[in-house]
């Protein structure tokens, strides 16, 4: 890292503290997940339905969701265990299925989709470790709505989802560039007694500060635990 790179020691805990009003009144996982979900089915088109599913030790749990058809549709899933989202929490990025009165993959689960009008969806793996995985899944009751635009929108609303599941207890293990839970954890703990803020909030700002800085997430983390260790 270049040494002109200005996030470290007293610049580093300034800009901190200027970044910790903007996110001090960061809401819990499942609140900003209700607002994700609402952001889906207003900013893409075709989009009616949107939630996020959770499946921890063979349990599912719908969260933030816009209707109860969401949590139905996710049990139906897990009842057949097939399914778009079931994919995606288990071994795709994004799974994408433009009419279930066509689609061949899951010969249980589509056409149960269709007797409940639904005929699309659009489902993004934001969480997969050990027992638990998460997925973003906007469902659509007309066919084929979806294009590369509402791909690119629907994935940025899941990294944010995703950003609030790492922060989240049951998500320190989360598989993806965070790598070390425990600096990570750390660096947390540290934001969170000196600025007063939770935890979803203090990964908001080791995140902001890695984006503005071009450095690594646990390259800032370990910087954020300097600070303490060197007083």
């Amino acid at each position: 890292m270049s040494a002109q790179n200005p996030m470290q020691g007293p610049q580093l805990v300034e800009r901190l503290a200027e970044l910790a009003p903007e996110v001090r009144g960061f809401r819990p996982a499942d609140q900003l997940f209700a607002d994700i979900a609402a952001l889906a089915v207003e900013l893409i088109p075709g989009a009616d339905v949107a939630d996020i599913m959770v499946l921890r030790d063979g349990a599912v749990l719908s969260m933030g969701a816009t209707s109860p058809l969401a949590a139905e549709l996710d049990e139906l899933q897990q009842r057949f265990g097939e399914g778009p989202c079931a994919q995606a929490a288990a071994d795709s990025t994004i799974v994408r299925a433009d009419d279930f009165g066509t689609e061949t993959r899951w010969p249980r689960y589509s056409p149960a989709a269709v007797a409940r009008g639904v005929r699309s969806s659009l489902s993004y793996k934001i969480y997969c470790a050990g027992s638990t995985a998460a997925t973003m899944n906007i469902f659509g009751f007309g066919a084929r709505p979806w294009d590369d635009d509402a791909e690119t929108v629907g994935a940025v609303l899941a990294s944010h989802a995703a950003a609030a599941v790492a922060a989240s207890p049951w998500g320190s293990a989360l598989t993806s560039p965070l790598g070390s839970r425990e600096r990570l954890g750390q660096a947390k703990g540290i934001i969170m007694e000196r600025y007063g803020v939770d935890d979803v909030a203090a990964f908001e700002m080791l995140r902001r500060l890695a984006d503005q800085s071009d450095m690594g997430l646990l390259e800032l983390a370990q910087r954020v635990i300097d600070t303490r260790t060197k007083g």
